[in-house]
């Protein structure tokens, strides 16, 4: 008999907005390690000043992070069934002010990565070293913003910061390799992985690299298509 991951389980509870499919699995094995292995974050802290932050840049299809924080027990099981529905607490977009464990509201692309910076810095300024971690999309970085950010994090050496970019190669201008290259240029630790391989995923999100800001690059496409 056929074992149904709770996970899977829970994200076949949410349907309506199937456009977003792809980018909500792209999404998922990343979301799984950090909330299950990596983040010291749970319900019971969710107003702790010394708890890890989480923020999903990449909130259009925000189906398995819903999936992930109800697994978790940051809310019931029976809003799932309801998402983008009137009342519903779950949107689209993730609202910071209706969903327990969101931390910013999203969906309009390219501003979680300055939303990153900023928290990590104000948190530097209140002697907390908490960790940071922002989840953005490949294509979010065509966004002028992130390029600022991404700099400026570097500059100002902010070690507690944690950028994944999960790479399904949909950016404008397509060459492998470069999203690495971009954040090494500027001075930031950097790994590259295979964004379906929870071990390779949980290593390099736990590095915490001294005077410099990590990012981990999780690549997200098939093998047929990395060859192609």
């Amino acid at each position: 008999m056929e074992v149904v991951d709770n996970i899977d389980r829970l994200l076949t509870l949410m349907t309506g907005d199937e456009k977003h499919d792809s980018a909500a699995y792209s999404t998922l094995d990343v979301l799984r390690v950090l909330y299950e292995r990596v983040l010291d974050v749970s319900p019971e802290r969710v107003d702790d000043p010394r708890r890890d932050r989480f923020l999903l840049s990449k909130g259009h299809g925000p189906a398995a992070y819903y999936a992930v924080l109800c697994d978790r027990g940051f809310f019931p099981e029976s809003w799932l069934g309801e998402w983008g529905t009137f009342d519903s607490p779950l949107g689209y977009h993730p609202d910071r002010n209706l969903v327990p464990g969101v931390e910013i509201s999203s969906g309009s692309l390219g501003h979680g990565l300055p939303l990153g910076v900023g928290t990590a810095l104000g948190l530097r300024a209140q002697g907390i070293d908490s960790r940071v971690v922002v989840l953005v999309g490949d294509a979010e970085l065509d966004e002028g913003s992130n390029h600022e950010a991404l700099e400026l994090a570097a500059a100002l050496g902010l070690d507690t910061l944690t950028v994944v970019v999960v790479d399904n190669r949909s950016t404008s201008y397509v060459v492998p390799g470069r999203i690495a290259a971009r954040f090494a240029t500027e001075g930031w630790h950097v790994a590259t992985v295979d964004g379906r391989d929870h071990d390779q995923l949980e290593k390099a999100l736990s590095e915490r690299p001294v005077g410099v800001p990590n990012v981990v690059v999780a690549t997200v496409i098939d093998e047929e298509e990395l060859a192609a």
